[in-house]
């Protein structure tokens, strides 16, 4: 599903259960193993870069629609689960 689409349901199972963006996580944890593998020190500053990045271009904007569309509902399921881990 596109980002920026209306939400048909909200998941709280799963891997949702864990993070509200496992998505996300998973491909900064991704982008920080290589860094990693690379064994140098500047690619480390990518992984933050990138987390930056989606939080402000693509969760806030999808939390916002969440609430939007499914109001208490998400607001119980953001207060017991983490945004990242």
């Amino acid at each position: 599903m596109h980002p920026d689409a209306r939400p048909a349901a909200l998941v709280t199972t799963g891997v949702f259960r864990i993070s509200r963006n496992p998505m996300y996580l998973g491909l900064v944890l991704l982008v920080l193993g290589v860094a990693i593998m690379m064994n140098r020190a500047i690619p480390l500053l990518v992984a933050p870069a990138l987390g930056a990045l989606l939080h402000a271009r693509f969760i806030r904007p999808e939390e916002r629609r969440m609430a939007d569309v499914f109001g208490t509902e998400y607001a119980r399921y953001a207060s017991r689960v983490r945004r990242w881990i």
